[in-house]
């Protein structure tokens, strides 16, 4: 059985997430349907040796090498029996394709990301929690996974990596204020890390598009905004607030319109990328792109810098 995802939500900036709903060892999980490429009854597998324990293996349906991460023994630490009826979770993400073997599909649900919460520190072990947040759909509590931390657990060289920016050799400091938006907090953290040694001295972290908007609305009546921030950084996926919601906040605000925005995010696709621009988005980068981002970063304040020079300063109604 194949079934070919046939499309996510049209609407841009609504706030809301489309969920697929999964089990494994009896629990409701989830996954953003954005994330799903498609859905394949189990296959034979090839072991690979020397593999991480959750790695299954590697198979090929029509002629692409698919890695499979066995989900029920990452998030148990058990080996939970094959089923003839197990799926495939056929997942695109960070322009990778990443099958996670479930043991069922129970369906899609609609929901607001103001309705997913974050788990506590007591659930999420710190940075190193997988959940992005916890939904009630249909009746039931669901685990929405974060793949992206998982995947980059087992194989950190996909996830962002700092020696990019190293490479980049000395670079000048700058001062220049940016707000980041990203509920991950080993994400954050890696990205805080990335930006401060590229020379972005004053970088100013939020865990989810709500905090980074209360924060922008409490500042934007104020005589010196832009000391305060002169570009945005977002994810996509947070609980309360989306990125593409906190994007159509901004650019539809006489005050903060002025602000570049980038959105990276590890959903970046050519359906995503239509999203943001009709958004009002400057830039959408795929998220392992750290170098990429900096190079961004370095533009867009210069173009924000002239913008503003030109104008005296003034901010524009």
């Amino acid at each position: 059985m194949v079934k070919e995802k046939e499309g996510i939500l049209l609407e841009s900036g609504t706030n809301e997430i489309e969920i697929m709903k999964f089990t494994i060892d009896g629990e409701f999980y989830g996954i953003n349907v954005a994330k799903v490429k498609e859905i394949m009854m189990a296959a034979k597998v090839k072991a690979m040796p020397h593999a991480h324990p959750a790695v299954e293996g590697i198979f090929k349906p029509r002629d692409l090498l698919i890695t499979v991460i066995d989900l029920g023994y990452y998030l148990t630490n058990e080996y939970l029996e094959h089923q003839t009826r197990d799926l495939f979770i056929v997942t695109n993400f960070n322009k990778m394709t990443v099958a996670f073997r479930v043991q069922s599909i129970e369906g899609i649900s609609r929901i607001s990301w103001k309705d997913i919460q974050k788990p506590d520190k007591t659930l999420s072990h710190g940075e190193e929690g997988v959940a992005t947040g916890i939904a009630q759909c249909a009746g039931e509590l669901v685990t929405i996974l974060d793949f992206e931390a998982i995947v980059a657990e087992i194989a950190p060289e996909t996830s962002i990596q700092i020696s990019e920016v190293e490479q980049m050799g000395d670079r000048t400091l700058c001062d220049s204020p940016i707000v980041i938006a990203e509920d991950s907090i080993l994400l954050q953290k890696m990205i805080d890390d990335a930006l401060q040694r590229a020379g972005f001295t004053e970088v100013k972290n939020f865990n989810n598009g709500q905090e980074a908007w209360d924060y922008l609305k409490s500042i934007r009546n104020d005589s010196d905004l832009y000391d305060k921030v002169n570009l945005i950084i977002t994810d996509i996926e947070m609980p309360e607030m989306d990125g593409h919601r906190l994007t159509k906040l901004v650019k539809d605000d006489p005050k903060l319109k002025m602000l570049p925005v980038v959105i990276f995010s590890s959903l970046i696709d050519d359906q995503m990328r239509l999203k943001g621009e009709q958004l009002g988005a400057d830039e959408q980068l795929t998220k392992p792109e750290i170098g990429n981002l900096v190079h961004v970063i370095d533009r867009l304040l210069e173009r924000f810098k002239a913008k503003l020079d030109h104008s005296g300063g003034e901010i524009e109604e």
